[in-house]
């Protein structure tokens, strides 16, 4: 764990340099604007560790899978979200020195993530070999208020010196991933424009054939006044470049503005790319930097107006919140149904930026609640246009009759996994998608998505599950082998409680869409059967898994069982395990991890909590008091569920730990992996974890519930969320709840179990409830 960032409640701010800890601020201190994203490397030149990212989202190359023994089945490629032509660099030289803080003195330097008005500023002192010292202070956004646009503001000062400078702004198209199988570059150029104030430089993605157009516009100003100047200009297959030089004086003020635009042929006719470019460079330069800002600055603020979580006494937490959310909203805006949400966003490319389970489980409530309706809704129907591919990918282990095994990582929805226990055997996945559709419908009330779009794919993911059972004469049971839970530290076991629990939870919410589309919509029921060639005796199959499956279960303990034999394992505790043995997937063998009873995330548990009004508290409690001491939390997607349920059992120290791990797991590096990349998908977890945790909201039969918890840390905490129409904004302090209707119709919530009703327009203030 590292704890060098400062603590602040809209900021996230870094003082001092040290070259061990910039990968890892890289990744922290990312843009992004749902259409690109930029890792926070710097302008200027620099030699040391660091990890070049730019990123174009949708844009992906087939990198040819890289594996010792190949199995049938395995996917032909791993998809990789490409490190695009870099548009920030400006190289900046002083007579014969060239600006790397790998090389000069730093000092003063600071480095602060601006997250109300959505910007990074970077400044610092360099005391060159020369002793020549030099103050930089940049500035730059990836604007959400016209998502193909980014912009820099670098300005210098010449501490005690005069001398010529030379300022290089350029595009590079030369790069490559680090996480490239075979070293490949996966771009090849296609054309370059450039002249004195403009540049632009199109490529094209090898095999994939997406064309990129990167275009820039550059202006210099001294002690703010804008000059001319005549660049000398370099034009290369894959790189451009204008050089300025100009005779610096000692203390002016000195700034390059570069204002750029990232075009894709996802959203542009490739013959039409370059002069579009050219087209929005034209606007964005005739609005100039500070208008480009002020709208970035205005576009942050409705977005906080609708998702801010305001929290009152403990800084850490409200810093981390905010984080979070920003975070998100820079990686997906929900305009686009092609578009998904990879666990690492745009700040890194592990995971290759692809599409996970972690969407459709942790995602999608929080952009439920903080976003218009049809931004979730396209992230569902971003998994039905994909449906074909999920059958293909089905067929392609064996299934057949129109079975759907979505994928485990995906961009264009075929399986691009290349570990085999998680490609053959995680088809959990399967089921969260369904539980998605489930968990749309409930909270937006919108039965239409069922008969156009939902119950085919649950007809597809109920086949699956059909062909995946299958019967065992010693326990006269259905049973599912060979499979891979949420905990990854277990593969290929038999009747993994939680994969058993969610395939027949699948068939049972299956037959009965099945039966609410066939009453409301019969003409679309009846033309979608026919479409499916489906059969009412393939309903009776279900009803016969649902009565007849298999769950491992403890009496003696009276817990559910992870999977078969889990108890045959040596049990031992964490609390039991040296620090010294952490993390196991970085100190263990995966031989050894796979013998230990260690658990990798919520597993058991995941299924408790997407199923909790199935459980008795009791059951609830015992079970979490089982299986939280053997898990490690070693996913990002981990401390949140554990949040979750332990505020649900009144259970007030472990909850706001188990908060603060999920909240601050970037922030303070808690796992060691940052410098990959931040977790983006985990951080809609933090947001569940105050909501869903402290606030206890919940939807049940069509009605909010809150059963709110309040830290003992926090002096209050307050939120907004959309339901059905309503904006509400929940305030929850030690002695009341405050709920104001923003929307203009009256709302009845249930709080610890006692109707409320919310007039339209009005803020009720309900006292006599007991927070816990």
């Amino acid at each position: 764990m590292k704890d060098y960032i400062i603590k602040d409640e809209w900021n996230v701010i870094e003082e001092g340099f040290d070259p061990q800890l910039n990968k890892i601020s890289e990744s922290i201190f990312s843009l992004g604007n749902g259409r690109m994203g930029q890792r926070a490397n710097f302008e200027e030149s620099y030699s040391g560790p660091t990890l070049s990212g730019n990123y174009v989202a949708g844009v992906y190359y087939p990198d040819k899978t890289r594996v010792g023994w190949w199995k049938n089945g395995y996917p032909e490629y791993f998809a990789k979200v490409l490190n695009a032509t870099n548009w920030i660099g400006i190289k900046v030289q002083i007579e014969d020195e060239e600006l790397d803080l790998a090389k000069a003195e730093v000092s003063d330097f600071k480095r602060v993530l601006n997250m109300r008005e959505g910007y990074l500023q970077r400044s610092f002192t360099a005391t060159l070999s020369s002793g020549k010292r030099l103050k930089v202070n940049a500035l730059r956004f990836c604007s959400i208020a016209n998502d193909e646009l980014g912009a820099i503001q670098y300005q210098l000062e010449p501490v005690n010196f005069s001398a010529d400078i030379k300022l290089t702004a350029f595009l590079d198209g030369d790069v490559k991933n680090e996480d490239s199988n075979y070293d490949e570059k996966f771009w090849d150029p296609v054309d370059t424009d450039i002249n004195n104030e403009e540049a632009y430089l199109t490529l094209r993605t090898k095999k994939t054939n997406f064309e990129v157009c990167t275009g820039s516009f550059i202006k210099l100003l001294v002690n703010q006044q804008p000059q001319q100047f005549k660049a000398s200009l370099t034009q290369q297959d894959k790189f451009l470049a204008q050089e300025i030089t100009l005779n610096a004086k000692e203390k002016q003020c000195i700034t390059l503005v570069k204002i750029v635009a990232n075009l894709s042929s996802q959203n542009h006719p490739k013959s039409e790319l370059l002069q579009t470019a050219k087209a929005v460079i034209a606007q964005a330069k005739a609005k100039g930097f500070e208008a480009l800002l002020d709208a970035q600055k205005q576009a942050w603020a409705k977005k906080w107006e609708q998702s801010d979580i305001i929290i009152k006494g403990d800084v850490a937490a409200q810093q981390a919140i905010r984080f979070n959310i920003f975070q998100l909203f820079q990686t997906y805006t929900g305009k686009d149904d092609r578009l998904n949400i990879g666990p690492k966003g745009f700040t890194g490319e592990k995971y290759g930026g692809s599409t996970y389970w972690d969407t459709e489980a942790y995602c999608v409530p929080f952009y439920l609640a903080t976003a218009p309706q049809q931004v979730s809704k396209n992230l569902l129907i971003y998994r039905y246009k994909q449906l074909g591919k999920a059958i293909e990918n089905a067929e392609k282990l064996g299934f057949t009759n129109g079975a759907a095994l979505f994928p485990m990582v995906t961009i264009n929805g075929e399986e691009c996994h290349n570990e085999w226990e998680i490609t053959f055997e995680e088809i959990h996945r399967n089921g969260a998608i369904a539980y998605a559709i489930y968990n749309y419908v409930r909270y937006t009330g919108d039965d239409s998505y069922l008969a156009d779009y939902g119950l085919e794919v649950l007809l597809a993911i109920s086949r699956f599950w059909k062909q995946r059972v299958n019967w065992s004469a010693d326990k006269n049971k259905f049973v599912m082998l060979g499979v891979t839970g949420p905990n990854e530290y277990e593969n290929n076991v038999n009747n993994n409680w939680y994969t058993n629990y969610l395939a027949v939870w699948c068939l049972k919410y299956t037959l009965s869409v099945a039966q609410e589309v066939q009453q409301k919509r019969p003409e679309k029921y009846a033309q979608l059967l026919a479409k499916l060639s489906f059969s009412d005796a393939e309903f009776a199959d279900w009803k016969n898994i649902v009565e007849n499956m298999y769950f491992p279960f403890d009496y003696e303990k009276g817990v559910f069982l992870q999977q078969d034999g889990y108890l045959d394992k040596e049990q031992i505790l964490v609390k039991d395990l040296a620090a010294s043995e952490r993390p196991l997937n970085q100190k263990w063998s995966w031989d050894r991890i796979l013998r230990s009873c260690f658990i990798k995330q919520a597993d058991v548990l995941q299924g408790i909590y997407f199923f909790e009004d199935d459980f008795d508290h009791q059951t609830i409690k015992r079970n979490f008091d089982f299986y939280e001491p053997r898990t490690v939390h070693e996913s990002s997607l981990s401390p949140c569920v554990h949040s979750i349920l332990a505020a649900k059992l009144n259970d007030e120290a472990r909850a706001y730990e188990f908060y603060l791990r999920t909240a601050r797991l970037d922030l303070d590096d808690y796992n060691n992996d940052t410098e990959d990349g931040l977790h983006i998908t985990s951080m809609a977890g933090t947001w569940m974890s105050v909501v869903e945790g402290f606030a206890g909201m919940r939807v049940r039969d069509n009605q909010l519930i809150f059963n709110p918890f309040l830290p003992s840390k926090w002096e209050s905490f307050s939120f907004k969320i959309n339901f059905r129409g309503a904006t509400l904004t929940i305030s929850i302090n030690a002695k009341q709840i405050r709920i104001y209707n923003a929307s203009a119709q009256k709302l009845s919530v249930i709080i610890h179990g006692q109707p409320q009703e919310i007039a339209a327009l009005t803020e009720t203030e309900i006292s006599n409830v007991t927070l816990v």
